[in-house]
């Protein structure tokens, strides 16, 4: 005889801690672009880290493969409120990016193939707090979710983990990006609805 009867679960999980205010959960992993999806073939990808002195980094695909990687369980938070919990990617640590490089910059601005940009304090992107993913549920990243590699800063509103990264340029001072600059919040915490400049 069966100790549990047939179609019991268990309780349910309870993730109403994890969910922002103004958000709902999904299932989903909505797709949503400022414009048309780039086509980047990972021989002619190239990621840079310019410094404020001008100083590069550069890493081709096979010395970016090469690199140590993580493989973070996280919660993502888009501004047009939909909520999706424990994703699951595999990328490179930006603390492994910068772990040589000289800095003493502030502030961060993303570009990304395809001309967007977005704008992030450099500390939102150390210890343990954003990748450069390029595989989500255990697949290469699909080129609509911003393959072959994306920015991943999960405690960010996600339009901050800018698709098809190209580069990092550290800054002295603030730059607003592409959303910023049309009126999206400068910094985008969710947990505080910094959806619009004033919130």
């Amino acid at each position: 005889m069966p100790i549990v009867s047939r179609g019991f679960h268990g309780r349910a999980r309870d993730t109403r801690h994890r969910l922002p205010p103004g958000q709902y959960e999904t299932t989903d992993f909505p797709v949503l672009s400022a414009g048309p999806t780039p086509t980047v073939n990972p021989d002619e990808w190239e990621f840079t880290i310019r410094t404020e002195t001008g100083t590069r980094h550069s890493w081709n695909w096979a010395q970016f493969m090469a690199l140590p990687s993580q493989t973070p369980t996280v919660d993502l938070h888009c501004v047009t409120k939909w909520s999706k919990f424990d994703t699951e990617w595999q990328g490179v640590s930006l603390d492994v990016l910068l772990e040589d490089v000289e800095t003493s910059a502030d502030y961060a601005l993303v570009h990304s193939y395809g001309d967007y940009t977005t704008n992030v304090p450099l500390e939102d992107l150390l210890d343990g707090k954003a990748w450069i993913a390029y595989r989500y549920d255990g697949e290469e990243l699909a080129p609509e979710h911003g393959g072959p590699a994306r920015l991943l800063v999960p405690h960010l509103y996600f339009w901050k983990s800018a698709k098809w990264v190209q580069r990092i340029q550290l800054l002295d001072e603030d730059e607003r990006g592409f959303w910023e600059n049309i009126g999206y919040h400068d910094y985008g915490d969710p947990w505080r609805e910094q959806r619009y400049q004033g919130d």
